[in-house]
């Protein structure tokens, strides 16, 4: 699954240390999800886009697959 967490993070004007801190999760926490290495819970994902000002469709994109 691709995200747009670092495009609006920084659209945003806030760091890795400013997102984590604000949602309670470690800074290695976003590196990953920002690098689609790691998918956030559902609970974190629906925080994630409360806080950058979106809905979790727009920040997640759900790639067609089989």
């Amino acid at each position: 699954m691709k995200n747009r967490i670092k495009a609006l993070r920084k659209q945003k004007g806030y760091r890795q240390q400013d997102l984590a801190a604000a949602l309670g999760v470690t800074r290695q926490t976003i590196i990953a999800a920002e690098n689609d290495k790691y998918d956030p819970t559902l609970e974190l994902a629906m925080r994630l886009a409360r806080f950058l000002g979106t809905s979790v469709e727009e920040l997640f994109i759900l790639e067609d697959g089989p």
